[in-house]
């Protein structure tokens, strides 16, 4: 990137392309980020209390986090579910589950974020299913689910089917979620976990931009006009602990993919060519030895993703290193977002560090740094090729690994771990998972399966089969399975017969 481009680009204001500036003219003068707080743990009814209580304390939109037999699409009750059930998030299975995770909540008047993947159309069907039942006008329901399973090839492991049958589900919920839910966002594709798993600054903002053209080529060619979905399309972001070289990083994120967005597809509306993201403060970052530091990590990591222009952000618990967060920690994690909202002055400037050396130094360095993992990863024959011959996982673990032998060698210094240690910590208060949750769900899954109709269902799952051995949209098929009372692992069942499992290869 050479300074005349840069210089260039500075006369551009908020809201301007190449939006290195920030997405909207006026920015947080005109409406703040959405205040997320990622929250789910066991069951339905559990999480549905803490989603009441986060919206009594001023969260202004959902983020649900599933447990991983929903992520890999297994119900509640299957063998390979045994100890997970509600750890990591909360379990969904069926119709009735979802009914009651938002009941009491209007789905028309909150902004939903779901982190799921490999599910991703399943859970959105579920979704759209009790908003339906309720009457609620589907074409005005606003939110976001993740859909991004490039990234769970990368770093994070919850796939279940191979590459090509997992893009035509991805697409498939584009062209239907178009139709259905317009105002709705049909992918978050994610940097987030791939930083979480070692990669830096720059192979974030490049592998994301990178996974986020294979999408684009993947619609377009399943027929869809990059209009008529790229601006739909999301992204989400770490905000890790370097403070400058985050906000730098957001900038320079916007910057290429407008640039390089025009220069490829052409789109003719603004709105395909701005990156909209959601930030998550860096879990990586949260220590267990003294846990209660972890809130001063957060609210900087806050901050910078305030001043980089985030349009959604959630901050995690000081509590999350050891367990999921308790009632305190998230409490005090939100009202880590309304300081800064409130009280620190930072919203009242679009850009505020606009000008600076240090920061303009910062964006152009890393934009060029992207650019030529972007080079790299065309010259390999794109993103899903790169992925294949594990290039893309091999830049991330040597990064990962360098990083961790600066942490041991003293050279990058971490407060608690390696530096200022302490031997009078006291124990932190952790959240716990009810022991007696598992047999529950197993006894609510077999009421369900006694009391609905079977035929229904045999036959919505039979359509589902025959879908996915055509080619045509699998998203209403799956409406209709959800509809019946089909399980999420009935479904997904289904799929593996017709499509497979995928199994990784290493990165050697």
């Amino acid at each position: 990137m050479n300074r005349q481009d840069s210089s260039t680009d500075a006369a551009a204001r908020p809201g301007e392309f190449p939006y290195t500036r920030g997405v909207y003219p006026g920015m947080y003068r005109d409406r703040l980020w959405t205040m997320r707080q990622y929250a789910g743990m066991g069951d339905a009814a559990e999480s549905n209390r803490r989603y009441r209580y986060l919206l009594s304390q001023g969260i202004t939109g959902l983020s649900v986090a599933f447990d991983l037999p929903t992520q890999m699409g297994y119900d509640s009750d299957h063998p390979r579910a045994l100890g997970e059930v509600g750890r990591a998030g909360v379990t969904i299975s069926s119709l009735r589950d979802m009914e009651e995770l938002f009941d009491g909540i209007p789905q028309a008047d909150v902004s939903t974020s779901m982190t799921i993947n490999s599910t991703a159309g399943i859970v959105l069907a579920l979704y759209f299913a009790v908003a339906r039942r309720r009457g609620t006008e589907t074409t005005q329901l606003r939110g976001t689910v993740q859909n991004d399973i490039l990234k769970e090839y990368i770093a994070r492991g919850t796939y279940i089917y191979p590459p090509a049958p997992s893009m035509r589900l991805v697409t498939d919920l584009f062209a239907w979620a178009a139709r259905e839910m317009p105002s709705w966002n049909v992918i978050s594709i994610s940097g987030y976990h791939m930083r979480e798993a070692g990669a830096t600054a720059a192979q974030e903002v490049a592998f994301t931009i990178a996974n986020a053209f294979a999408y684009i080529e993947a619609a377009i060619g399943a027929g869809l006009a990059v209009d008529a979905f790229a601006p739909r399309l999301s992204f989400f972001f770490s905000s890790d602990r370097n403070f400058l070289e985050e906000i730098a990083k957001f900038r320079a994120a916007r910057r290429l993919y407008a640039r390089l967005m025009k220069e490829r597809y052409q789109p003719l509306e603004e709105a395909s060519v701005t990156m909209r993201f959601h930030v998550q403060t860096a879990g990586s970052s949260l220590t267990a030895q003294q846990p209660y530091v972890n809130v001063v990590r957060t609210a900087y990591e806050a901050l910078a993703a305030v001043l980089g222009g985030t349009q959604s952000l959630h901050t995690n618990g000081f509590d999350e290193a050891l367990a999921l967060p308790t009632e305190q920690a998230a409490k005090l994690a939100l009202r880590t977002q309304q300081v800064i909202a409130e009280e620190t002055g930072v919203v009242n400037t679009a850009d505020p560090l606009a000008g600076s050396y240090e920061i303009e130094r910062l964006t152009d360095q890393i934009e060029g740094q992207a650019r030529g993992y972007l080079d790299r990863i065309a010259s390999l024959g794109g993103m899903p090729a790169a992925i294949e011959q594990g290039y893309v996982q091999r830049e991330i673990e040597q990064a990962a690994y360098e990083f961790q032998r600066e942490v041991e060698s003293g050279a990058r210094k971490i407060v608690g771990v390696n530096a200022f240690q302490s031997d009078d910590q006291e124990p932190t208060p952790t959240l716990r998972i009810d022991a007696g949750l598992e047999e529950r769900r197993r006894g609510q899954l077999d009421d369900l399966r006694r009391s609905r109709q079977q035929a229904p269902v045999d036959r919505t799952l039979e359509a589902v089969a025959q879908g996915a051995r055509r080619d045509t949209n699998l998203m209403p098929l799956i409406l209709d399975a959800v509809e019946s009372y089909a399980t999420l692992g009935e479904i997904s069942d289904v799929l593996r017969g017709e499509f497979g499992e995928y199994r990784g290869v290493a990165a050697l």
